[in-house]
């Protein structure tokens, strides 16, 4: 039994018991149930306490994130994400087995490493709910805290390097048929070595092309909203690998800009955002476009006409990157570079070639993530972005009341 599932599975020691033989049944008193509790052996489930938690490296709707030293090894480190228990009278939260589950399924060298769940000992002091920790290899950075910090400067062939990776990362998910619904240079980590990790799998979940021709009817309140891609917005939920792809397009530029590009605050002002680089959304460019449900309810600029390569030539100078991004950051979701033409796109394959970002990285002791980063400034994408103040969350959790905190 869990510590914290419901004290009542532990009241019978037998079903069977009739008053004429009660006095064979077991009943715990209440105290006898905290005992048996704090002493219960989970023997595939250690204790939290091997690890001694070192500093906070992160924070928002999914829970706190620590990075701890392991006491058998003081030499490794690992970071510790917090489960969320606070919605659940018993039991464990869904939201948490499915990331787990995902995380167990995948293993490669551009998703970060689950290593193992623990706990805390259930005992008076937490009312004999035990917390849960998922315990992962730990990672220098995140790319959003690299990108706000202007003393660190990626050349050409260290973006190669780093959008390469993210879409292996992508490529290999997508095979496995995972979406990740949550692509931001926040979830992207990079180890000390450069080799990057996709992370936080909490709103990702498996995807299936349908036996029987019949639509998925997934959930759209997903993404953060300064990356969610254009379906997402109007209201589709029969969707799949090319909303991460979007969000790839959007962390791709960023690279170069050093900020999120489209930074609106409401639905309506994303959508005007992305009209307004990638020319107006209708259904000359994105056949079927009038059917989705969000469609008629938005406001729609007309006649803008798309700017993607012109917009972002003053901070992109090579004419390869220009064009990769062009093609991920295209309406019609069906259109969309896939991560497989992404690999294949002649950005990879001239000079520069990717490069190692091991040395230039070898110059920064400090880690970066953005919890610990001051907010970026806006680029001068456009003066609209200014508006944009907190970091948005991802509204499946946003809806909920809760605010992703920003420092």
């Amino acid at each position: 039994m869990l510590p914290g599932a419901n004290l009542r599975d532990v009241n019978h020691s037998g079903s069977g018991s009739t008053p004429a033989n009660h006095n064979h049944s077991v009943m715990m008193s209440t105290r006898e149930k905290e005992k048996y509790i704090e002493n219960f052996n989970f023997p595939f489930c250690d204790e939290s306490s091997k690890y001694e938690k070192v500093a906070k490296i992160g924070q928002g709707t999914f829970g706190e994130v620590f990075k701890a030293r392991d006491k058998s090894n003081p030499k490794k480190f690992v970071a510790m994400k917090k489960v969320l228990m606070d919605n659940e009278k018993e039991g464990f939260p869904i939201t948490a087995l499915r990331e787990i589950r995902i995380l167990q399924l995948l293993k490669h060298e551009n998703v970060v490493h689950l290593i193992e769940i623990c706990r805390t000992k259930a005992s008076q002091h937490n009312r004999y709910r035990s917390m849960f920790y998922l315990v992962f290899e730990f990672c220098e950075h995140d790319l959003a805290g690299l990108l706000s910090n202007v003393n660190v400067k990626f050349n050409l062939g260290e973006i190669k390097k780093v959008m390469q990776q993210l879409l292996n990362g992508l490529y290999y998910i997508h095979s496995n048929k995972i979406l990740h619904r949550d692509m931001k240079a926040a979830n992207v980590l990079i180890t000390k070595n450069g080799v990057l990790k996709l992370a936080d799998f909490g709103l990702a979940r498996a995807f299936s092309t349908n036996k029987n021709g019949q639509p998925n009817r997934f959930t759209n309140r997903v993404v953060t909203l300064w990356y969610r891609p254009p379906e997402l917005l109007l209201g589709e939920r029969n969707y799949g690998p090319p909303v991460d792809l979007w969000g790839a397009g959007c962390i791709m530029a960023e690279m170069w800009t050093r900020s999120p590009i489209m930074q609106g605050n409401s639905e309506q002002q994303q959508l005007t955002l992305i009209s307004q680089l990638c020319g107006s959304i209708t259904p000359t460019v994105w056949p079927g476009v009038e059917n989705l449900e969000l469609y008629k309810k938005m406001d729609l600029p007309q006649q803008q006409k798309r700017k993607v390569k012109e917009r972002l030539k003053p901070y992109m100078k090579d004419p390869y990157a220009l064009d990769l991004l062009d093609k991920l950051l295209v309406l019609d979701p069906s259109k969309r570079h896939d991560a497989d033409s992404a690999l294949n796109h002649d950005f990879f394959w001239t000079d520069p070639m990717p490069c190692d970002l091991g040395k230039m990285l070898a110059q920064h002791s400090q880690s970066m993530f953005e919890f610990l980063a001051p907010p970026r400034r806006p680029t001068n994408m456009r003066a609209h972005h200014t508006m944009a103040a907190a970091r948005p969350t991802s509204s499946a959790v946003q809806d909920g009341g809760y605010q992703d905190r920003v420092f």
